[in-house]
């Protein structure tokens, strides 16, 4: 049976966006800071978060299917190697959404200079947004990758703490529903116990990221806009926490199957 089927292949897609989405959570406090709008910055990223949510939403009852439609023979196996290909789609949307930081920061930045304009009227921002006229605004603002980007950023500022906890944060997050799922085969008389716990290991990941990640982000964005801070550390920092949630979301290639055996074994004090 082919691995790479037309259900993979879409579900694969949704969590490219849903990753590129959510690692651009990390240039919104930028461009905020840019523009010295930073809860119109929120704001407005929160549209996209709800576009995020639902792509989530539309994708997970299909990646529960996968085990559902696994062959009967060599099952693990089949379900093992479909599920790194949805990993590795989260790698590759958390580097698209890297690649796409300078545009989207150019760009954002415009939309909520736009968004005050309009009074907060998110309708009337994409009337004028999808117009002729500033569709061919938007494409001058589109930047190529480059290391110019970087310049002034020192990686030996990066603080190692904060860097470790956030490769690992995302690379439970990255294999919470997977390993969830993958456990359910393991332990096929308490499947439905283990399919369950993955709202449970998600929703511990999402509370650290809340308590040891973004408040530390926000206070930079903050800084800057008080004139406290330098928007190159707010740079350096968003560059930083990016490139840990890339490395995160390698890692989950490797805890993804001991994640599922701590399922497996954990479910057996749920019964």
């Amino acid at each position: 049976m082919d691995i790479l089927t037309g259900k993979l292949i879409m579900i694969a897609l949704f969590i490219l966006i849903i990753h590129s989405i959510e690692t651009l959570a990390y240039a919104v406090r930028l461009s905020g800071a840019r523009v010295k709008l930073l809860a119109s910055a929120l704001s407005l990223f929160n549209v996209m978060v709800m576009f995020s949510r639902l792509a989530n939403m539309m994708q997970q009852p299909f990646t529960g299917s996968l085990t559902d439609t696994a062959p009967k023979e060599n099952t693990l196996a089949f379900v093992e190697q479909q599920f790194r290909v949805l990993i590795g789609a989260a790698s590759l949307g958390t580097l698209v959404g890297i690649l796409l930081l300078p545009t989207f920061v150019a760009i954002f930045s415009r939309a909520i200079i736009h968004l005050s304009e309009e009074r907060g009227s998110i309708p009337a921002l994409f009337k004028k947004g999808f117009s002729i006229e500033y569709f061919k605004r938007g494409i001058k603002h589109i930047r190529l990758p480059s290391f110019s980007y970087l310049k002034g950023i020192s990686w030996r500022d990066i603080p190692l703490k904060l860097f470790i906890v956030n490769v690992v944060i995302t690379a439970i997050y990255t294999i919470g529903v997977l390993s969830a799922l993958y456990a359910a085969l393991l332990v096929p008389e308490r499947s439905n116990t283990a399919v369950m716990s993955s709202g449970l290991i998600n929703g511990i990941a999402t509370m650290l990221l809340i308590i040891f990640i973004d408040p530390k982000i926000s206070i930079l964005a903050d800084d800057v806009i008080n004139q406290r801070g330098s928007y190159l550390s707010l740079k350096r920092a968003s560059m930083m926490m990016m490139g840990s949630r890339l490395l995160g979301t390698c890692l989950a290639q490797l805890l993804f199957i001991p994640g599922a055996k701590y399922i497996a074994w954990f479910t057996q004090y749920m019964t």
